[in-house]
């Protein structure tokens, strides 16, 4: 397929909208009837193949589309491109250093490389690396922004030097907030238009790469996201294949309750959708109950796709839209056009409509209350009452020795975090109100909590004076902190002193409670295994009661200064008080003028990038090191090979696992290699801003305190066996071992492998260990995806395999026959499992390979190698 059909190719019409004409794309002769019979997602899909793709690939493509609506399913495929794709620094820095290495590789072999580009518009938000180490006053963010300056300035040269040097790159420095908040407010069109003679509109329409990419899906913005090596494809101009997918209708009725926050809303349909077994799907929410939703609400709602399992979670537009796009600055005229567009093409929200899905659920909005999902899965929801009893079912194991100033289950972190929930300004004006009424009463919050307020946006700081609620977060330790991910990320910074002793004496279990969309153990801070999810006001109120354990509605949150029991009922801030701090807070040219103003960061104009086409390395850099993939001399891994199993795994190892992005551990064998490359043991950074420097990464693989490796249960955490000698070493220790002797290898695991962030790095890590394949009983979608990117194959086991997945011991090998004549979407591949007894049991896999592309990937050794192989063509 072309990347997009030359002008005279394309298949459009010129029609008159809002008083002038312009040039949409042609669906052809489908009837309205039809249209409408289609879901949101898939008559935006059947625009995009018609826009650009041509001749018999067009008319397959929206045919197998429309083919869709006979069984609500298909296994034919489709292209899709997008108009731009986006980044934040932790993805965009991995896959910048990629390109860069990939220009080394051409220049050695004659080639130009300053014709390595990217072709799409490609924004990169620097939003990951924001540690929380200053918190509790107001000049906390400013002293944050100087640690984060400071630590990771020479990768932050490196992103401008790939400003300068690559086209249609553009970076959006530190402190302009998180890259979804910038979608939000700043990106997204909604309805993109070429401007020419006529003006050509068509559906905004992006790949991210991280996992709440779907965020913009509140507001009507079809994109999705992927790992950075599908997004690198996408880059250079080839389209995705996608097959057609199956759609998820979930039909919203009801109102929601004056008490409910959307962050409820978000926590029961990641329950309600994980219990479905969604997994890749797009989610698309209809129903009456949709329209009593704001557009902020929908984004929450829609951020958390990938924590229900969901490629989308998305909303059409409709009038709401509107409002949120006139409230945030954009253009009248362009508000008048998006209405005339997605009206005239079918794509405005219909309330009555009932479109085919796939399957379908119902959620009334009335039934929902306040909720909290945890303590180590978003989708495990649970009523805010319930943290005790959640957590009493742990059986924790406790020293006999009482701490002498803390409960049991301390709140240890209370962070107000992350795009999912600091991008509606209805929760933070909540949380806001909250510590109002706190600080009337005189509350104030325990020495031992560790409070920060994150926000996605700038402008949050001008909403939140403008209400007067600055002074109110500072009484209760939530001063800005920074514009980041922050402690979502894992990026919470060194816990409070009592903490870290009760910690040491096995006194207590702290408890981390976060506005967040992930609570893995481990992501929030790697000491801390259990963490809630819940909303930003909840937070505050957990703050406030320092124990994770109480009953919020029937113990108190604390005494005040006459003694009377405060109790969270007597906080809550109503409906109307929200509504009304909300209204006179806001002001549309906040969001541009803001941004402006934080895009003029001294720090980030005074760094001095190089120039050039080529990036000049240096050998020395702990941050900065070409990685060895980058280069069409990379082999594919099909073919006929015995194998020792490297790790074998149980279910829901996440992308954290595999790959880690918060801070490096002081007393592990990756601080040692540091150490000895001149760092300080003190200030190691996180592993997210090393992803650089494959050389520390592939030492940080799998090194998780809550990973449990069952093919060596003695081994020390980031270790494995060597089986032919029994030695237990680290993991890139063993894997170089075997690479040596020429051994195959490859990696076994349970249910929801790789579920989590979208982190390519979770692929590389495995490729560079020299895995050849991964055997799961279930793959999440975007690292299913970064594994064929890499040229690792997934192979899917059978579900009726016991939790020990095959059973596999220290003994056993694993044999496999992946001919590449013979490897297509979803074929049967024999894994025999010889055992040591003498024995071979065969089990039936299933190649997790979704399109003809993928397989070329595959057969090509991954995504780089083909993309030089273009690049040498030229």
């Amino acid at each position: 397929m072309k990347a997009a059909p030359h002008a005279h190719e394309r298949h459009e019409r010129t029609v008159r909208l809002e008083g002038g004409d312009y040039v949409v794309t042609d669906l052809g002769h489908t009837a309205a009837s039809t249209l409408q019979s289609l879901p949101v997602v898939l008559r935006l899909l059947l625009e995009n193949v018609a826009r650009n793709s041509h001749g018999t690939e067009r008319e397959q493509s929206m045919a197998s589309i429309i083919r869709w609506l006979d069984t609500g399913t298909s296994k034919e495929e489709i292209p899709f491109l997008p108009n731009r794709v986006l980044m934040h620094d932790t993805t965009s820095t991995p896959a910048l250093v990629d390109i860069a290495a990939m220009r080394d590789y051409l220049a050695r072999e004659g080639g130009d490389p300053s014709t390595l580009n990217p072709v799409l518009p490609v924004d990169v938000s620097v939003d990951h690396s924001l540690a929380i180490e200053a918190f509790g006053t107001p000049d906390a963010a400013a002293v944050n922004m100087q640690h984060e300056m400071r630590r990771n300035h020479e990768r932050y040269r490196f992103l401008r030097w790939s400003a300068q040097a690559l086209d249609n790159v553009h970076i959006n420095p530190p402190g302009t907030g998180i890259m979804h908040t910038i979608n939000l407010e700043q990106l997204a069109t909604v309805v993109a238009a070429e401007h020419g003679a006529p003006t050509r509109l068509h559906p905004d329409m992006l790949l991210g790469t991280d996992s709440h990419t779907p965020m913009i899906n509140g507001i009507g913005v079809l994109g999705w996201g992927v790992g950075g090596l599908e997004a690198q494809t996408v880059m250079f101009g080839m389209p995705t294949m996608i097959r057609i997918p199956d759609v998820i209708g979930v039909r919203l009725t009801g109102t929601k309750r004056a008490s409910t926050q959307a962050t409820d809303i978000a926590l029961v349909v990641t329950e309600r959708l994980r219990a479905l077994g969604v997994s890749g799907e797009f989610v698309e929410f209809h129903g009456p109950g949709v329209a009593s939703l704001k557009a902020g609400e929908r984004a929450v709602i829609a951020n958390m796709a990938p924590e229900y399992g969901a490629t989308t979670g998305y909303f059409p537009v409709d009038e709401e839209t509107l409002l949120y796009l006139r409230a945030t600055g954009r253009d009248e005229s362009h508000i008048g056009m998006v209405r005339a567009y997605c009206q005239h093409m079918g794509f405005w929200f219909d309330p009555d409509l009932n479109p085919i899905y796939t399957k379908s659920i119902e959620i009334d909005l009335s039934r929902i209350t306040i909720s909290i999902a945890g303590p180590r899965r978003p989708q495990d929801r649970h009523n805010y009452t319930e943290s005790g009893s959640v957590l009493d079912a742990l059986k924790a194991p406790f020293s006999a020795e009482m701490p002498a100033a803390l409960p049991r289950f301390p709140v240890a972190l209370a962070a107000i975090t992350s795009c999912t929930n600091t991008s509606d300004p209805r929760l933070l004006i909540a949380a806001g109100l909250l510590c109002r009424k706190a600080r009337a009463l005189g509350l104030k919050v325990p020495p031992w909590v560790k409070t920060s307020l994150s926000p996605g946006s700038p402008a949050a700081g001008r909403y939140l004076a403008r209400a007067g609620l600055l002074p109110d977060l500072h009484a209760m330790g939530f001063d800005i902190a920074g514009f980041g991910c922050a402690t979502c990320i894992g990026n919470a910074g060194e816990l409070t002193p009592l903490v870290r002793e009760s910690l040491a004496r096995a006194q207590t279990r702290p408890v981390a409670m976060l506005s967040g969309n992930r609570n893995f153990p481990g992501r929030i801070h790697p000491e801390l295994d259990l963490a809630f999810i819940m909303s930003p006001p909840l937070v505050v109120a957990f703050a406030l009661a320092g124990d994770a354990h109480k009953n919020l509605d029937e113990e108190p949150l604390q005494t005040d200064a006459a003694g009377k029991p405060v109790y969270l009922r007597d906080i809550w801030p109503a409906e109307e008080e929200i509504d009304a701090c909300l209204a006179s807070s806001q002001d549309a040219g906040d969001y541009r003028s803001a941004f402006a103003q934080a895009s003029s960061n001294p720090l980030w104009d005074a760094l001095d990038a190089p120039d050039g086409d080529l990036f000049p390395w240096n050998d020395s850099s702990n941050y900065l090191q070409p990685p060895p993939f980058a280069a069409m001399r990379g082999q594919s891994l099909l073919g006929r090979y015995t194998a020792y199993p490297l790790l074998v795994l149980g279910d829901d190892v996440t992308t954290d696992h595999i790959s880690p992005a918060s801070a490096v551990p002081r007393d592990s064998h990756i601080a040692d290699y540091l150490v000895q490359r001149g760092e300080s043991r003190s200030d190691l950074n996180v592993f997210a801003a090393r992803r650089g420097n494959w050389k520390v990464m592939v030492r940080g693989a799998f090194f998780s305190r809550s990973l449990r490796n069952l093919l060596c249960d003695a081994c020390p955490v980031g270790h494995t066996l060597h089986i032919p000698s029994g030695e237990m070493l680290p993991l890139h220790e063993v894997a170089a071992r075997y690479a040596d002797e020429g051994h195959a290898t490859v990696i076994i695991a349970g249910e929801r492998y790789g579920m989590g962030s979208s982190r390519d790095w979770a692929a590389k890590v495995v490729r560079l260990l020299g895995a050849r394949a991964v055997l799961a009983q279930s793959f999440e979608r975007i690292h299913r995806s970064n594994l064929i990117g890499m040229g690792v194959v997934p192979l899917r086991l059978p579900y009726s395999l016991s939790c020990g997945p095959l059973q596999v011991r220290d003994s056993d090998r694993i044999e496999l026959d992946i001919d590449p004549e013979q490897l297509q979407p979803r074929c049967v591949i024999k894994a025999r499992i010889h055992r040591a007894e003498g024995h071979i049991d065969t089990v039936d896999t299933v190649a997790a390979i979704e399109t003809q592309l993928e397989v070329q990937f595959l057969l090509a050794g991954g995504v780089m190698p083909t993309i030089l192989q273009r690049a040498m063509r030229r």
